[in-house]
């Protein structure tokens, strides 16, 4: 017999903390903000303790959330709704949309991490290239604190109820009252919960050596085990897109393996590319 229905978490917050106007202040978007700032505050106290000049890290933040948003919102558009966003361009980068009560703010409707891991590879590259700076020393010097960002974004979407995992009678399970009253796995939670794992494992051996000493190690690990977590995972949520069901794996899955390969590559590779 599966578990009393009452031994589960019922899960049913607000998405909105507050209300300014008609303008609604969602849990995700502090969350968001949160963890980049909390990456940020992190990394710049060890750049200091490795006695490392923290003058470029303000710059380099901005490149990176610009890179991280674009990336993460075109990507979702053009991975997962290419055909409503063929259609529908201006609503890539538009916030609202019109209603027959008027103007309504919707926000983003979907940000894809796969896509802001491509936008933070462009845009460290782009901030590279601009200052004169080593790319992997950069690459090297945020990959520990990426996944702690991404630990907290994801408790983001737990609180949007979204991003829900597969039916099951794990006595953990949560019921999303605002989806439906299945008992699901908290994908969400098991993800940020491996992610902050990755930044402790990261960050951990990132006081062996200083960061321009890594030689592209740091960020092989990061790829490598990021987006084999991200793999793994995958196989416990539900589907987040039509179009995935009836798919031996999912996009998620799909985008990770190029990222996984590269990390491997880059790991066995160091050695040749930068005499590691």
């Amino acid at each position: 017999m599966g578990s009393p229905v009452f031994s589960y978490i019922h899960w049913h917050p607000d998405p909105e903390l507050f209300r300014i106007g008609g303008l609604g202040v969602r849990y995700y978007s502090l969350l968001f903000a949160a963890g980049i700032i909390i990456a940020y505050l992190l990394l710049k106290k060890s750049l200091l303790q490795q006695k490392i000049p923290v003058a470029v890290l303000d710059k380099l933040l901005i490149y990176v959330v610009i890179g991280t948003f674009l990336g993460a919102r075109l990507g979702h558009c053009l991975f997962y709704e290419p055909g409503y966003y063929l259609h529908h361009p201006l609503e890539i980068f538009i916030p609202w949309s019109s209603t027959t009560e008027g103007i309504r703010f919707t926000g983003y409707q979907g940000l894809a991490s796969h896509g802001a891991a491509l936008g933070i590879l462009l845009s460290a590259w782009i901030y590279a290239r601009k200052y004169h700076f080593p790319y992997m020393v950069i690459l090297d010097t945020i990959a520990p604190y990426i996944p702690l960002a991404g630990a907290v974004i994801r408790l983001g979407n737990l609180f949007n109820s979204e991003i829900i995992g597969r039916p099951t009678r794990v006595p953990w399970a949560f019921v999303f009252d605002r989806v439906d009253q299945v008992p699901r796995h908290p994908a969400q939670l098991y993800e940020s919960i491996c992610y902050f794992a990755l930044f402790l494992f990261l960050y951990r051996y990132s006081l062996r050596k200083k960061t321009t000493q890594q030689k592209g190690l740091l960020f092989s690990l990061l790829l490598t085990i990021l987006f084999s977590i991200r793999f793994l995972l995958e196989f416990f949520k539900a589907d987040q897109e039509a179009f995935e069901a009836g798919m031996l794996i999912n996009m998620g899955q799909l985008l990770s393996l190029p990222l996984i390969a590269a990390g491997i590559i880059l790991l066995f590779q160091r050695k040749k590319l930068f005499g590691a």
